[in-house]
């Protein structure tokens, strides 16, 4: 289907859901569509006609029950056209963080026939928020002996959006001492570094005020600003040296607080005070702070909080190294997050009713099982199984949803009600599981006949008994419920005079 244009919020902020139709409508697969809208649209903003989409008739959803069977806190579907709308404010720094990719997926159940539809919306990332720096001012000492062409790490702005609405550019106020040049981290991000162009003389200058300015690629762009103070000092001549311009980790989710992670480590040729280098992070968050702690006499990277795979999957760590002279080197950590299996699966059911008649057809879709394991790869592939014997069976419909259907003959006059548990085990080591049960009455068909006491009846009769008078009685039983099992009496042969 093509792309649609959506009405505007109470802001009057235009919006444009796009609709791409994944695959064709099959027996096989449900139906998968996809849906595009910007972020922070208003409460109540239409983000597509599901009924529409789904080819159904505004006559048909008062039967068919369109509800969401996840998600509910971002989008309702209106019972009465089938529009997709949204429920409460979606931040997508806030949704997904940092990922390339927001896409909230969920489940719209259908009744009449049972069936689940997926829906998937993206969610893209609008310029809402500006570059920031940590600190207006920033204090900067470097040698009158330094280096024409050497560098220094300046702070870097952080920036909440994504892609292009994310930081760019830096710039410097004109100056003739100093340029900038722009570098790229492992993660892609981007940090900038003062280039000292012309030599410094205490003596002759011994203060220098810059603006630097961060600049993201929304349309409007936004920006801001920080003044760096450069203070001209004498220092020794020889800067410390890391042994690796990068260090690289991989440590699993869970590590025990203060476990170390690496050592990072500079040396100095000089000697005496003028040797003597101290650590400390650079080009960091706070949160990253609270997680890993440098020991900075060592180098030594230990961690300080608990590492959560399904959080954050790596980190990018800059160190910088200032010896007694006040000379620093740069180094960037990387630390790569191991996933371990400490998410159980979980394992919801949707099903239309809880009665089903005896018979039943085999292969009748009795419940919706959807599951979900918030661990990757290996210790998030799950699979389901009935927990004892029942006559019914699980189908796996796609990766992660399943249909109970039935197996076997139903005799509601042998088992009138089934309590039915469905185990789902994730295939990490060692395994973990959940449950999830769903009660079935068996509703009651007229399956069978009713069944005489007796086969033969041998009665003795008086004779000259007045007409009306009882001569014996009979008793059948029925098994059935109900009107179904209520038995009424005829002759239908017999030698005798009526």
């Amino acid at each position: 289907m093509g792309d649609r244009l959506g009405q505007k919020g109470p802001a009057g902020r235009r919006r444009m859901p796009f609709l791409f139709l994944l695959s064709l409508f099959s027996p096989v697969l449900p139906e998968q569509i996809r849906y595009t809208i910007p972020e922070e649209l208003a409460m109540g903003s239409l983000v597509g006609n599901l009924a529409k989409d789904l080819g159904l008739g505004v006559r048909e959803l008062p039967t068919r029950n369109l509800r969401i069977s996840a998600q509910k806190k971002f989008f309702t579907v209106s019972t009465e056209n089938g529009d997709l709308v949204v429920s409460d404010r979606i931040d997508r720094e806030q949704v997904c963080g940092k990922k390339s990719t927001c896409v909230l997926e969920f489940e719209m159940v259908a009744e009449k026939p049972l069936n689940f539809f997926h829906i998937s919306v993206v969610i893209q990332d609008v310029n809402d928020n500006p570059p920031t720096f940590s600190r207006n001012i920033t204090e900067l000492e470097i040698s009158e002996l330094a280096l024409t062409g050497a560098t220094f790490s300046l702070e870097s702005a952080q920036d909440s959006d994504v892609g292009v609405n994310s930081l760019q550019q830096y710039y410097l106020n004109p100056n003739p001492h100093f340029s900038l040049i722009q570098k790229e981290n492992p993660d892609g991000s981007r940090y900038p570094e003062l280039v000292v162009k012309t030599p410094l003389d205490r003596e002759e200058q011994s203060y220098h005020h810059l603006v630097l300015t961060a600049v993201d690629g929304g349309d409007p762009s936004r920006s801001c600003t920080t003044q760096i103070r450069v203070v001209v000092a004498d220092a020794n001549d020889n800067p410390p040296v890391f042994t690796q311009d990068v260090y690289r980790a991989s440590v699993r989710e869970n590590l025990p607080v203060g476990s170390s992670v690496l050592s990072v480590m500079a040396t100095d040729l000089d000697e005496g005070v003028n040797a003597e280098i101290t650590y400390a992070f650079i080009n960091i968050g706070n949160v990253v702070r609270q997680l890993f702690k440098l020991d900075n006499k060592t180098g030594e990277l230990t961690t300080g909080g608990e590492l959560d795979f399904e959080e954050r999957e790596s980190y990018t760590i800059g160190v910088e190294a200032k010896d007694g002279g006040r000379h620093t080197a740069h180094c960037k950590i990387q630390i790569d997050i191991l996933d371990e299996n400490d998410n159980a699966p979980e394992v919801t059911l949707d099903s239309e009713s809880k009665h089903i008649q005896e018979d039943a057809e085999l292969g009748t879709v009795v419940a919706l099982i959807k599951t979900r394991d918030l661990d990757s790869e290996f210790n998030g592939e799950v699979f389901c199984q009935l927990k004892g014997k029942f006559p019914f069976k699980i189908v796996q419909d796609t990766k992660n949803t399943y249909k109970l259907v039935t197996d076997g003959a139903l005799d509601r006059e042998q088992t009138p009600e089934y309590n039915i548990t469905i185990t789902v085990t994730d295939r990490g080591n060692p395994p973990l599981s959940s449950n999830g049960s769903v009660t079935l009455n068996i509703i009651d068909v007229n399956d069978n006949a009713p069944v005489f006491e007796q086969a033969f009846y041998l009665i003795h009769v008086a004779e000259n008994n007045p007409p009306g008078a009882s001569i014996a009685q009979v008793s059948a039983f029925d098994p059935d419920l109900g009107h179904n099992g209520r038995v009424s009496y005829s002759i239908v042969a017999s030698d005798l005079e009526p």
